[in-house]
């Protein structure tokens, strides 16, 4: 299986990579939305990991860009932020995301359940 983990705090990056590649996933990375706008088009996932506030293009305009794709549409997006704010959970719910889960309130273990959960429900 194939995830693309988009986190631009280098630490979480790293962790969640070695944790998902201990779990047998290939593990594609970005940090700013521009480049996993790049990679989603080229890799093609089965899920992707996405962070709300990045670099260059945001979380939920990557989101978007990835909904407005017939290609990508598909492929279950979790949002991984810290932004705890109802406002842009509805909004990135609404425009397709499966899940949207607080950083800061789930440990790594339960970032991997949830994401083969989405995949297997994708399939």
């Amino acid at each position: 299986m194939k995830i693309l983990i988009v986190e631009d705090e280098d630490v979480l990056l790293r962790v969640l990579q070695e944790k998902f590649e201990g779990e047998n996933f290939k593990v594609f990375t970005a940090k700013d939305g521009s480049a996993a706008i790049t990679s989603v088009k080229k890799n093609i996932p089965d899920a992707i990991l996405l962070d709300i506030l990045l670099p260059k293009v945001d979380g939920l305009e990557v989101l978007a860009a990835i909904k407005e794709d017939s290609n990508l549409k598909n492929i279950p997006v979790i949002m991984l932020s810290n932004v705890d704010n109802n406002e842009k959970v509805d909004q990135a719910l609404k425009m397709g995301a499966v899940d949207y889960m607080i950083k800061t309130q789930y440990p790594i273990n339960e970032v991997v359940e949830k994401v083969n959960k989405y995949i297997l429900k994708a399939r």
